[in-house]
């Protein structure tokens, strides 16, 4: 069962209860896709979960009907609270799908994805801050423009393998020690074991946190913000991805290898190694298991936790 279809089962659920709906009600699909603002799809899944559970009955050719007054009914028995973790990445799906329109209302998305307003502006405050929202003047939110495309997949990597190994190089690079102890702790944990349990949002957290660290001794401004602006234009493609356990360990293997030469101060082989490691993986996300031909291919939002 996806969160969309919990959620819009958790929406189902609310509406009957206001309106107080007595035991053997017929609902339909038609009156929900109005209710929910969804499309029949998820409404007809959301049904299905709900006679499943014991609310609703399904007869042949006649549809679903409430088991029990609405007001009997503990929605939390039944669905699982939904997270603010969960319904960012919703959130995220559904722009990249293109279910989402440029700008989005307040009050649309607290209907969308049954938020009240404080929590949803946690998390579109969060996505500002990682720069893929922004406030408008007015009243409302805008997506920013992102990496939604295999071909500006590929155009960011290019774009990156032309970026960090020269930064390595650069005559103001700086080794951080302290900073390459806490990158290599981390790397090694996600190489031995941590790939295999870790959310892709902690994958990419600490992904991110490696290169940006590593631009970040370069001790040159610009080209520590356009590491770390690549990161928050390409963050979404990242969380909502498939994910391939073993390709994760592969780069943080080379990450640790980035590390041991950077510790040398073998500055010119550590910019190699970089290079070969973001071509490589540019290759290895391009891969049909990550993208469909025509765009993104999103991993089910299910299997996210």
């Amino acid at each position: 069962m996806s969160q969309l279809h919990l959620q819009v089962a958790r929406r189902i659920l609310s509406h009957m209860q206001s309106a107080c709906l007595p035991a053997g009600e017929h609902v339909t699909e038609q009156e929900l896709e109005k209710v929910t603002g969804t499309s029949r799809s998820p409404v007809r899944g959301a049904l299905a979960y709900l006679a499943k559970q014991g609310v609703l009955l399904h007869r042949k050719n006649r549809g679903y009907f409430l088991l029990r007054a609405a007001t009997e009914i503990e929605t939390a028995d039944l669905i699982p609270e939904v997270t603010e973790e969960q319904v960012y990445l919703a959130i995220a799906r559904d722009r990249l799908s293109g279910v989402l329109p440029t700008v989005i209302k307040e009050s649309e998305a607290m209907r969308r994805y049954q938020l009240p307003r404080d929590r949803l502006r946690r998390i579109l405050g969060r996505m500002a801050n990682e720069g893929w929202v922004e406030r408008r003047a007015g009243k409302g939110w805008s997506f920013l423009p992102m990496i939604d495309s295999p071909e500006a997949y590929s155009d960011s990597y290019e774009y990156r393998r032309i970026l960090e190994p020269a930064g390595i190089q650069l005559s103001t690079f700086k080794v951080d020690a302290a900073a390459l102890t806490r990158l290599q702790t981390q790397q090694q944990f996600l190489h031995t074991s941590g790939y295999m349990s870790a959310t892709p949002i902690e994958l990419f957290e600490a992904n991110a946190t490696f290169h940006e660290a590593i631009a970040a001794m370069t001790n040159n401004r610009f080209i520590f913000q356009a590491v770390a602006r690549q990161n928050q234009l390409r963050r979404l493609v990242e969380y909502s991805g498939s994910i391939d356990r073993e390709r994760v360990k592969r780069q943080c293997g080379q990450h640790l290898q980035i590390i041991k030469v950077l510790e040398q101060r073998k500055f010119e082989r550590a910019a190699g190694l970089m290079d070969r490691h973001l071509a490589g993986v540019r290759i290895e996300k391009m891969n049909p298991r990550f993208f469909n031909g025509r765009g993104l291919q999103l991993a089910p939002l299910d299997t996210v936790e």
